[in-house]
């Protein structure tokens, strides 16, 4: 049975190589779109290629997409990266682009405000949940040993730790509180992986006990089979993952854009565990295989944190918490707290 939402009401993984060019745009072929996006797209995206493919705009186009994580993928872009669609994690790495002259800087002005896919902060666990994980503060006891990945190369690892700071300063808490909260999850993370899917490669394959990652990451490892569950805790934080098309686009790729932003594509990304963005249109979601309800796959968390809401945007917020003082500029919250936990980067 499907379920027909109005998105944003209900509430809201292999890396390939990137093939060098010499601007943003023009692939070898102008039927051929570069897409270079986050990780955790790459399972997804293969179904909404195909079906962009059956529609009059998307008639002869094929794709050229790339994979990795989205700092990384963002940075190669301004290294001369091809791309013609962009879909990152993070506002912050489309950004980059826009101060590049890469993307226009009205990219925002679309029905879903530049958002392609959206999910929430979860906690995987072992099948069972073994440990009884439930909220944010079962995370920080003795002897919880956590898979995060790094929020310097990461946007998911970004999403991961804002929602364990506004766990604590959304319920009141003193900045100063906040921190030692991050600092305790932090040093019950030995290890932090390059990007989200490794992460969630790292979880599988180990014997850790919580994952922190996206819901649809969480949804689609079920999915494949993995000996896995999910906790959506009380209290969350919206992720909205953005999407642009680069100033030298070929044409084709507004179209493409448009038609990921659309109610048909947002059902498509709802299979693989994505809630619909908002301003997307009326999307009929279909029974999703691996959600906790497979009927009522996305059930509103109790409370949900938004980095506009809460943290004043990533403009605000990027500098704040992930500045990694670079031409001595100044160190974030985050890669202080990082640096003093002993965690290290793979």
């Amino acid at each position: 049975m499907k379920k027909t939402i109005k998105a944003g009401v209900v509430g809201i993984v292999g890396v390939l190589a990137l093939t060098s060019c010499t601007s943003a745009g023009g692939s070898s072929s102008e039927d051929t779109l570069a897409v270079v996006a986050f990780s955790v797209m790459e399972s997804a995206n293969k179904d909404v290629y195909d079906a962009f493919g059956e529609t009059e705009a998307g008639d002869g186009i094929e794709f050229a997409p790339s994979y990795g994580a989205s700092g990384d993928q963002s940075r190669a872009v301004v290294a001369g990266a091809d791309a013609d669609i962009v879909h990152f994690s993070l506002e912050t790495d489309v950004t980059r682009l826009v101060d590049e002259g890469l993307v226009d800087a009205d990219w925002r002005e679309t029905p879903t405000k530049g958002i392609g896919t959206s999910s929430v902060v979860v906690f995987v666990v072992r099948e069972g949940n073994p440990l009884g994980i439930k909220g944010w503060d079962d995370l920080v006891e003795p002897g919880v040993e956590i898979v995060t990945p790094n929020p310097g190369s990461s946007g998911a690892a970004r999403w991961n730790i804002l929602g364990a700071w506004a766990h604590v300063v959304g319920a009141g808490g003193s900045e100063a509180e906040a921190k030692t909260f991050v600092s305790q999850l932090l040093k019950n993370t030995p290890v932090l992986p390059a990007s989200g899917r490794e992460a969630t490669s790292a979880f599988v394959e180990g014997d850790q006990d919580v994952l922190l990652s996206y819901e649809n990451e969480a949804i689609l490892a079920k999915q494949n089979g993995e000996a896995i569950d999910y906790v959506l805790p009380e209290d969350t934080l919206l992720i909205e993952n953005p999407a642009a098309v680069t100033t030298d686009a070929k044409d084709g790729a507004t179209d493409f854009l448009e038609f990921m932003q659309s109610a048909d594509a947002q059902e498509l990304y709802a299979t693989f565990g994505f809630r619909p963005v908002e301003g997307s249109g009326d999307v009929e979601l279909p029974e999703v295989e691996g959600a906790n309800d497979s009927a009522d796959p996305f059930p509103a968390p109790a409370t949900l944190y938004s980095i506009d809401g809460d943290f004043g945007g990533w403009a605000e917020a990027a500098d704040k918490f992930f500045a990694d003082g670079e031409d001595g500029g100044p160190v974030g919250i985050i890669p202080g707290l990082i640096a003093k936990s002993g965690a290290s980067a793979e």
